[in-house]
């Protein structure tokens, strides 16, 4: 993993949108001011930042040094989150935690499993939050869901980008993230979706492009400078307006026992 996002971590804090004010406020409702929280595979600190202000504590991990580093810095002088390098696979050798929240990162795990670890881990009355690109809008990768990403595949075809998903996710294997809730201890499933109107101009595009794993600077190596002057060049003649408008709706999946 953190070879995968070698050199993303300022682009993916920087370009990357949040998940917006209204879900960040039914986080915090549902985990209560009390809440001890992990945010597992946090990134540059997306939920765990905002989060923060609103539970008792934070706990937030990630394999990769520099999305931790870089979280650190966004957070400033927050003093309620934990910043820890590791991933799912050491869920019982991290500090206490009553609730967990996972961003984009659920779909680079075993998900099955982390979720039967996370049935003996929590408590009782502990939840499993799942956030990001609502269901029937696809994820950030697929061809034509967004206007500009006609471009981005032909660009990347062209640099032999492979922009296929995690092999776990929902789309290499057919079952959303819903149906894997539904078939683990966290199976009373509440869906919340909150939609936003983004724009984008062509630095914002590029900048988000860096942000993904498939294309990172570290991925691209010697040959990003070619990469971003190729990408810029193809977006304007797709768009000499220069000024993209997005639909982005972000879904919360609260998952509790039964």
């Amino acid at each position: 993993m953190e070879d995968l996002f070698g050199g993303a971590a300022p682009y993916y804090a920087r370009y990357r949108p949040g998940y917006g004010r209204a879900a960040m406020e039914h986080l915090a409702e549902t985990f209560g001011e009390d809440g001890r929280v992990l945010d597992l595979g946090c990134g540059p600190g997306t939920i765990a930042i905002p989060l923060a202000r609103r539970v008792r504590a934070v706990l937030a991990v990630d394999p990769a040094r520099e999305m931790l580093a870089e979280g650190r810095r966004l957070a400033g002088g927050v003093a309620n989150i934990t910043w820890v390098r590791g991933d799912s696979t050491v869920l019982r050798g991290l500090p206490p935690f009553e609730q967990v929240v996972m961003g984009r990162s659920f779909h680079w795990m075993d998900r099955r499993s982390v979720l039967t670890e996370l049935g003996k881990l929590l408590p009782a009355g502990g939840a499993v939050a799942l956030v990001g690109p609502a269901r029937q809008w696809g994820e950030p990768w697929q061809p034509d869901s967004q206007p500009w990403q006609p471009v981005e595949r032909r660009v990347c075809e062209e640099f032999g980008l492979d922009i296929r998903a995690a092999a776990n996710s929902f789309h290499a294997t057919g079952e959303h993230h819903h149906e894997v809730l539904a078939a683990s201890a966290f199976s009373r499933v509440e869906s919340r979706v909150f939609s936003r109107r983004l724009v984008w101009d062509v630095d914002g595009l590029v900048g988000l492009q860096l942000s993904y794993s498939y294309s990172s600077p570290a991925r691209l190596g010697e040959r990003l400078p070619a990469f971003v002057e190729t990408l810029r060049r193809a977006l304007l003649a797709d768009n000499p307006a220069g000024r993209w408008e997005q639909e982005l709706a972000s879904e919360v999946l609260v998952a509790r026992r039964p």
